[in-house]
């Protein structure tokens, strides 16, 4: 169960926002809300899981930071729209796992495989914070930016209603982030035109 913690004006280069702070007795989730969302239907939103190696240190295997700039980038030019930030680094299993399967990805090994090889979960995130985070705001339907079906089935199991669907594909410049896309395509069933 969440409770708002504080909410303030944040500034982006996207435009200006709400940042609200929810603590569900064990971690922190944010969302940063722009416009009128209450009550309405087809809600732009991005659920977007906490990456360090993107956000952080301007990793190059995985397009999280450039996903979060093109979410709020259209919720800016659509005017209204809010993005669900997660404490769920290295899909929910921690930044320790992803750490111990670098290794594994060196070799070719695919991000969710090597959680699997090494004894974690091959995506351990959990999506009902996000639910709740909706339902706070009283949002009547969501448009869900992602590529990936399990976000919105993990939204829908908990009673939003998922009006439909926004890829946010970037155009790989790295054989890193090209392999990261094809093993996301081949184990996750990430809808990404390769």
């Amino acid at each position: 169960m969440i409770v708002l913690l504080a909410q303030g004006p944040l500034h982006t280069r996207f435009g200006d926002f709400t940042e609200y702070l929810f603590y569900d007795g064990r971690s922190e989730s944010i969302a940063i809300v722009q416009g009128d969302i209450a009550g309405r239907d087809e809600v732009l939103c991005r659920v977007h899981s906490h990456c360090t190696t993107a956000h952080v240190f301007n990793g190059i295997e995985c397009d999280c930071r450039e996903q979060m700039a093109m979410a709020q980038q259209r919720i800016d030019e659509a005017g209204s729209g809010l993005v669900i930030w997660l404490d769920q680094d290295g899909k929910g299993n921690g930044r320790m796992a992803e750490l111990l399967t670098a290794r594994l990805r060196e070799e070719g090994v695919a991000q969710t495989e090597a959680y699997a090889q090494l004894g974690f979960q091959r995506d351990a995130r959990s999506f009902d914070r996000a639910a709740e985070i909706l339902e706070f705001f009283g949002v009547g339907s969501v448009t869900l930016m992602s590529n990936n079906p399990e976000k919105a089935s993990g939204l829908t199991d908990r009673g939003i209603t998922v009006a439909g669907t926004v890829n946010l594909t970037v155009v790989p410049q790295n054989d890193l982030l090209r392999k990261t896309y094809r093993d996301k395509v081949r184990y996750q069933n990430h809808s990404i035109e390769l």
